[in-house]
């Protein structure tokens, strides 16, 4: 699957939090369904598990930087937590 093209089209078609502060908040709400994390994120509860309760996180290789290129955005994304994949395959990510 090409990770960057998934992201964008769950941008654009479903509903994305951006954000840190936004992930957590939609995980610990039980709103997400998956979060993805890049590997410079500062956020320690993100960056050593596997699981957030029954959320998956996908550990995205890149920085912040490339996460937020990956999107489509001009600024980096940390993490990102997918609420509704739209029409994108982005929920069968491996995050084992």
């Amino acid at each position: 699957m090409d990770l960057a093209h998934a992201l964008k089209v769950a941008l654009q078609s479903g509903k994305v939090r951006l954000g840190v502060n936004e992930t957590i908040e939609s995980a610990e709400g039980k709103k997400a369904r998956l979060l993805i994390v890049s590997r410079t994120c500062p956020e320690r509860r993100l960056t050593g598990e596997r699981r957030w309760g029954a959320t998956p996180i996908y550990h995205y290789e890149g920085t912040a930087v490339e996460l937020g290129a990956a999107c489509g955005k001009p600024f980096p994304i940390s993490a990102l937590a997918i609420l509704d994949p739209g029409t994108s395959a982005i929920l069968s990510l491996e995050t084992g």
